[in-house]
């Protein structure tokens, strides 16, 4: 007896930052990627065919194999949007190359009932619950601006009250199995401003921090960077940017005192720059009322509801010190934060709505690791190696222990990119797509920071350890494989492991168990044979600017543009030769004009 065809069901965050998708297949997530991952395009914004096509190849199909099609855009429902793009030109949604690729796909201007739209903060929700651990619970979404009241056509949301220009800044639910109860919404009323920046403005948490995030980095997206900046403050040197007082937020107005931003066109030093203390006393204040906020808003959840149990998501829940404070601190037994809590996890809600409330199927998959990127061959990452470029600058070598090998290595000092099995999906390197090194030293940071990832230096590195060893290193007993939570360190380990002990003397920790990764969780077994330490330095395997790599091909371009020494890919052990001392100043020296005549600094 021949085997049923399997049910799958396509979810997309399209057009907008973070565009995405994600497969489910009977239920179970078979494939997800960002785009910014193919097209090398940080935060990539657009059409969705690359991250469609990715999935359907991975898993050998095509649209056609597909049962159903959830999309969600937080600016428009996805058919609004499309429609306006047939007469209005906007490149960042649909640039000239992608409209011709949009004609031909079946998936723009849909004719076919299977294609739905989905509500910005519901995708959240579902992807915060759908493949959560527990059977029930409660839900808190929190992020910069989701859908207008008037576009948030599911029952049960909330928008009686609110005008239809009103957009979704918080929602709380309550769930039980497959259902989902909305408990309540908080709305972003409209406000002046420049055509572009209203949003800023809106009295809401996440566009408060994106506010200051624009203010202090000139880009809206670095919100984690003001995280990692805020030990830094000094405490209450401003007065509250976000207050709650019974259950209301108020955003008090901007004045002129504001008048330092960065504006890197006219000062590209960032940490030069005279007004670096204000920045970081700004930071400071921001990340405390976004704890004070998010602290009041579970307690709140748990004493309404009596749950047990918190799953987050929403760009707010990518603040792994807020959650560390939830953890510790709202009285839940258990909190679990989806691994793409941001816009790109949208797709895995609008997949998940799909399964669960159109077609009614049961919940039964677990998110236990977040590695849905495909699962290159060995014999691609060989193709790879034999790129001429690659062959000229590199030592290549078949390991019989790469795990072994590679902790010895570390254990020198040496630096490593660490490329193994499927890509994370979300935006944190989980230990398949990383950048790692030892841990004992304090200068090793300094040695990441300016050698590597080319980035400020009160920028923290994150540390993996051994799940069944980290209560003894890091307060708390708290499971975090999806490095979302901040922990502290605990004084007798803050001097042997310095180089992931920020600031605050706290870590945004991993932690890693055989059955999620196996391979991972030996190179630490090795590295603590070797140092007595179960711990490691795991940054994103990428520099400054760029996305996470993807293809070994991505993995050896970043190896040979950086200070890294050493590339783990798969079982081949890869170092540098002379001749790549040769070619890098070249490199470096094309790589200036380049970005030179981009900003149109060279003249005849």
């Amino acid at each position: 007896m021949s085997k049923s065809k399997p049910t799958y069901v396509l979810g997309i965050n399209a057009y907008d930052h973070d565009v995405s998708a994600c497969l489910l297949r009977d239920g179970e997530i078979a494939f997800a990627i960002e785009k910014e991952r193919v097209t090398r395009q940080k935060h990539a914004t657009g059409f969705f065919q690359e991250v469609v096509d990715y999935c359907l190849k991975a898993e050998g199909i095509t649209l056609d194999d597909v049962d159903l099609v959830v999309r969600n855009c937080y600016v428009l429902p996805v058919e609004d949007l499309e429609t306006r793009l047939v007469y209005e030109s906007v490149p960042e949604f649909l640039s000239d190359e992608e409209r011709i690729q949009a004609k031909s796909n079946p998936l723009y201007l849909p004719k076919s009932n299977k294609v739905v739209t989905l509500s910005h903060h519901l995708a959240h929700a579902y992807s915060a619950f759908a493949a959560c651990p527990f059977d029930e619970g409660v839900v808190m979404i929190v992020d910069g601006v989701g859908s207008y009241a008037t576009d948030v056509k599911e029952p049960g949301q909330m928008t009686e009250g609110a005008t239809p220009l009103a957009r979704e800044s918080e929602s709380f639910y309550a769930f039980k199995g497959t259902s989902l109860t909305t408990l309540k919404k908080v709305w972003l009323e409209p406000v002046r401003g420049f055509l572009s920046d209203e949003f800023f403005f809106m009295e809401g948490l996440g566009a408060a921090y994106s506010r200051v995030s624009s203010y202090i980095f000139a880009d809206w997206n670095k919100c984690g960077e003001v995280m990692g900046l805020a030990p830094y403050g000094t405490p209450n040197a401003f007065q509250p940017l976000v207050i709650i007082k019974d259950g209301e937020i108020a955003v008090p107005e901007w004045t002129a005192e504001f008048n330092k931003p960065w504006m890197p066109e006219l000062d590209e030093n960032w940490e030069k720059n005279p007004h670096v203390q204000h920045w970081r006393d700004m930071a400071w204040r921001v990340q405390d009322d976004t704890e004070k906020v998010l602290l009041e808003r579970a307690r709140w959840l748990r004493e309404k509801t009596g749950a047990k149990y918190l799953c987050i998501a929403g760009g707010v829940g990518l603040n792994c010190v807020a959650n560390g404070k939830l953890a510790e601190e709202a009285g839940f037994e258990d909190i679990w934060v989806q691994p793409a809590a941001g816009d790109g996890g949208i797709a895995i809600g609008c997949a998940y709505y799909g399964w669960l409330e159109i077609l009614k199927k049961p919940r039964k998959y677990v998110i236990n690791h977040a590695y849905f990127g495909v699962d290159y061959a060995p014999e691609v990452s060989r193709k790879a190696v034999q790129q001429p470029r690659v062959k000229m600058e590199t030592v290549v070598k078949e390991s019989d222990d790469i795990c072994a090998e590679t902790a010895r290595l570390l254990s020198e000092g040496k630096v490593f990119g660490w490329f193994q099995g499927r890509s994370e999906f979300g935006p944190r390197s989980l230990g398949n797509r990383s950048i790692l090194a030892d841990p004992r030293t304090a200068e090793m940071k300094d040695i990441l920071n300016k050698r590597v990832k080319f980035r400020q230096a009160f920028r923290p590195f994150a540390p993996i350890v051994l799940a069944e060893r980290a209560k003894d290193i890091f307060e708390g007993d708290i499971d975090s494989p999806f490095m979302l939570m901040a922990m502290k360190v605990k004084p007798a380990w803050k001097d042997k492991i310095p180089a992931i002990v920020h600031v605050d003397g706290t870590a945004r920790v991993q932690t890693v168990r055989e059955d999620q990764n196996p391979k991972l969780h030996r190179l630490l077994k090795e590295f603590e044979k070797i140092t007595g330490v179960p711990v490691l330095v795991n940054t994103s395997f990428n520099v400054k600017g760029e996305p996470i790599v993807e293809t070994p091909l991505d993995a050896l371009n970043c190896f040979l543009g950086t200070g890294i020494d050493y590339l783990a890919l798969h079982d081949m052990l890869i170092e540098k030769n002379k001749m790549h001392g040769i070619m890098l100043p070249m490199r470096k020296t094309y790589k200036e004009i380049s970005e030179m005549v981009k900003r149109g600094l060279m003249v005849d």
